[in-house]
C-alpha cells in the first residue's frame, strides 16, 4: 500500500528492534466514563520480537515479511502506517514479523514505537508529543520507552521501577487469537485491588517470584473462558522443570513462564515445542 509523497529526507536505511512486551502483572482498576479501563501493570520486555525497516522513498509503502506475515494483511489501519503518518514521514517500511498477532505481548503497539523510533532517527526529528502517542494505542507509549516500567491509567502513567533480577522467559502462543474487547466485556469485576502503592527493590529472583505471586492478572478467567487452551498452556509451562511463575500477558493467549536459567528456559521451550508443535513458543531474556 503506498500513497504518492515527496521524499523528505536523505536517503538511508534505520532498522529499529520491536521487543515483545509482557505484562508480569495485569490490574483491572476500574472503568472511565468513556468506556476505557483502567489498569496497573508490571509491564517487562524480551529479547525477541519483530525488526522495522524504514529506507528513504518517494511514496509512503509497507512490506510484511517473516515468519508470521501470513496473519498480517496490509491495510491502512496498521499500526506501523499510523505511526508513519504521525511522524509524516515518506518511507518504504519493511516489517519483518515474528510475534504471532493479536497475542497479548504488544506486537502491534512494539510495531508503532519501532516505526515512531526509526523514522525519527532517520529524518532527524523529535518523537512525537505523549497524548499524540497514546492516540496509536494504550500500549504504544510503554512499548517506546522500551524498559520495565509500571504503567497505570490507559496506559499514560509511566513510573520506572527498581532494576529487576535476571531471569529467563519462555513464550508459549496456541495460535488462537483472542479479541480484547471481548475480555473485557467478560470480566467478572471492573474495579479491583491495584498493586501494591510501591515496588521495592528485589535482589533475588525468589524474592521477586514471591512478590509476583501475590498479584494476578484480572484478563486471565475472561480469557480463558472465551479459549480454553490458555488453561493447558499455562499447565504445560507450569510442568517444565524450573518454572517459577506462569501466568497469561495481556488479554491472552500468550503466557510466558519465568525461569532462573538460560538452559532450563531453552530446555521448557524445547520440550513444550516438541509436544505442541503447531504451538508459538520461544525462550527469551527478560529484558529490565
Amino acid at each position: 500500500m503506498a500513497t504518492d509523497l515527496p521524499p523528505t529526507f536523505p536517503d538511508c536505511t534505520v532498522t529499529e528492534f520491536a521487543p515483545a512486551k509482557i505484562n508480569l502483572t495485569l490490574h483491572v482498576t476500574g472503568q472511565r466514563a468513556d468506556g476505557y479501563h483502567l489498569l496497573d501493570s508490571l509491564v517487562v520486555f524480551a529479547d525477541v520480537g519483530d525488526r522495522v525497516t524504514v529506507r528513504a522513498a518517494k511514496a509512503l509503502a509497507l512490506t510484511i515479511t517473516g515468519p508470521q506475515a501470513a496473519a498480517l494483511p496490509v491495510t491502512d489501519d496498521n499500526l506501523v502506517l499510523r505511526a508513519a503518518r504521525l511522524m509524516q514521514g515518506h518511507a518504504a517500511i519493511t516489517l519483518e514479523k515474528a510475534l504471532p498477532v493479536s497475542s497479548g505481548i504488544g506486537g502491534g503497539s512494539a510495531d508503532a514505537a519501532a516505526t515512531l523510533r526509526a523514522l525519527a532517527r532517520l529524518m532527524d526529528l523529535p518523537l512525537p508529543e505523549d497524548s499524540a502517542v497514546l492516540r496509536l494505542g494504550a500500549d504504544v507509549p510503554v512499548c517506546l520507552l522500551g524498559r520495565a516500567v509500571r504503567m497505570q491509567g490507559v496506559g499514560e502513567r509511566l513510573t520506572p521501577v527498581p532494576d529487576l533480577p535476571q531471569a529467563w522467559l519462555v513464550l508459549v502462543n496456541p495460535g488462537v487469537a483472542v479479541a480484547t474487547p471481548e475480555v473485557f466485556r467478560r470480566l467478572a469485576s471492573k474495579d479491583n485491588p491495584a498493586m501494591p502503592p510501591q515496588i521495592s527493590p528485589f535482589p533475588t529472583l525468589e524474592g521477586f517470584v514471591a512478590c509476583l505471586q501475590t498479584m494476578r492478572n484480572d484478563m486471565e478467567d475472561a480469557a480463558t473462558a472465551i479459549a480454553p487452551v490458555i488453561g493447558a498452556v499455562r499447565s504445560a509451562l507450569s510442568a517444565q522443570p524450573g518454572c517459577l511463575l506462569s501466568r497469561m500477558s495481556g488479554s491472552g493467549a500468550t503466557c510466558f513462564g519465568l525461569f532462573a536459567a538460560q538452559d532450563s528456559a531453552r530446555a521448557a521451550a524445547r520440550a513444550i515445542q516438541s509436544a505442541q508443535p503447531r504451538w508459538w513458543v520461544a525462550p527469551a531474556r527478560m529484558l529490565s
